[in-house]
């Protein structure tokens, strides 16, 4: 099947076919009969999947044939996501998909300054794309109004859950018409999913295609188990290995990537921070000099995780293992796009082996080891080396990596304090797998 059989209008398709688009993808093929039938669609897939087309191409053709315009302050068709990478990301393909045309493609997100996203509002717009935090405040100022908008689009709607957006939900919903048509797609369909899906969706369409859980097949994955204190230590002799490669770090808070980035600059490296304590202007910047290879290694928190489509990124490094399980396939999935492959590297401390745990049931595979041995739970989250004494960097005794830290064993003389296996204790994982606030 290619677009044209789809009955999207001409003008689209050769839009499409400008970008070298023919063939729609599986979420693609399934969701947009439906969507362009005015059904609700509920779909699940993960990123990377094409689902930006699958719900943004229907509405661009009903838009394409109403042939009108916009009222004042109104927006037709409203998309929502729960970063501002990934809601860049959507508008950028959506403004590639009615280039040449009458319709106009708003972004509003945080991080920027009101007065210019008021101002472009003013005319009103074909389709908005926001973070919903910016929208309540273009709302509650009275710079635009919903009551015209035929389309709503929640994306990513597992991770507005997860950031806590479940309010601003309810009072965007609050302000659109009851006749409209609601699409949903999610990565995952948690509980409390479902009952979103059955307040916003009427009598939705489900479709579905890769498996929650399911990772690229042409990312290779490894493991190190590793502790803490060791990890920066192994991480910048790893990428040292494929200095000319594009590499994506993941720490865990806001705090933990800008003092890593700082670390890797220090050690020669080109590096940029992306993290919630960063404007939009110096995200967009690091984005930026990232996918043009002015600097070869991006450490950023999970706000990176979705949405960001960089074929280039060769590597993968889960610095610090996720609280969230499913945001380790996110991750990985940065890489092994467009058809290429990648790698997906994790470092593994000892008070991590729960995260571990609960990301290979998500993924239902056990991570092949590059070095070390798996850290056993011993009280609590504390865990201790299987099979091997001391908190090494890599391999010990009967280890699968390229042998003990640099070193060896301590001199003879003056003994050395000894503490835990594996190192100092860390802060405890939260319980439950919830999302700290720092991480955004």
């Amino acid at each position: 099947m290619d677009f044209d059989m789809l009955g999207l209008a001409p003008r689209l398709t050769r839009a499409l076919a400008d970008q070298g688009l023919t063939q729609p993808t599986p979420i693609q093929t399934q969701a947009i009969p439906h969507a362009m039938n005015g059904k609700d669609v509920m779909g699940l897939a993960q990123t990377g999947t094409g689902k930006t087309a699958a719900f943004g191409l229907p509405m661009i053709h009903a838009l394409l044939t109403a042939g009108t315009k916009p009222e004042a302050k109104t927006v037709r068709g409203l998309i929502l996501a729960p970063t501002r990478e990934l809601a860049k990301q959507i508008t950028d393909n959506l403004r590639a998909y009615t280039e040449g045309s009458h319709l106009k493609v708003q972004l509003v997100v945080g991080g920027v300054g009101l007065g210019p996203q008021v101002k472009r509002l003013e005319r009103g717009a074909d389709l908005l794309v926001a973070t919903p935090g910016r929208l309540l405040d273009l709302l509650d100022r009275k710079a635009m109004r919903l009551d015209e908008t035929q389309f709503l689009v929640l994306d990513e709607a597992d991770q507005m859950l997860d950031l806590g957006f479940i309010h601003a939900l309810r009072k965007i919903a609050s302000l659109l018409p009851a006749q409209r048509q609601t699409m949903l797609f999610s990565a995952t369909m948690p509980k409390q999913m479902e009952e979103i899906a059955g307040k916003y969706l009427t009598n939705p369409v489900r479709v579905q295609v890769s498996p929650p859980g399911k990772t690229a097949d042409k990312v290779t994955q490894k493991i190190h188990f590793i502790a803490q204190a060791e990890k920066s230590k192994l991480l910048i002799e790893l990428l040292g290995e494929h200095r000319k490669e594009l590499a994506l770090v993941f720490s865990r808070t806001k705090h933990g990537a800008e003092k890593l980035m700082k670390s890797l600059v220090n050690a020669g490296f080109t590096a940029v921070s992306v993290h919630g304590n960063k404007s939009q202007g110096q995200r967009t910047r690091a984005l930026e000099a990232f996918k043009a290879e002015e600097a070869m290694i991006m450490v950023a928190t999970d706000v990176a995780a979705r949405g960001l489509d960089i074929p280039g990124v060769r590597h993968v490094y889960n610095f610090d293992l996720p609280n969230v399980a499913e945001n380790y396939v996110h991750r990985i999935g940065r890489t092994a796009r467009a058809g290429r492959d990648g790698a997906a590297i994790a470092f593994c401390a000892p008070d991590e082996i729960g995260c571990l745990k609960d990301i290979e049931k998500v993924i239902k595979l056990d991570i092949p080891v590059a070095s070390g041995r798996r850290w056993e739970p011993s009280h609590g989250d504390a865990a201790k080396p299987s099979g091997r004494s001391g908190g090494g960097r890599r391999g010990g005794p009967g280890g699968q990596g390229r042998g003990p830290a640099k070193g060896g064993a301590p001199k003879a003389g003056k003994p050395k304090p000894q503490g835990k296996p594996g190192g100092p204790r860390r802060n405890k994982r939260p319980s439950g797998g919830g999302r700290s606030k720092s991480a955004a």
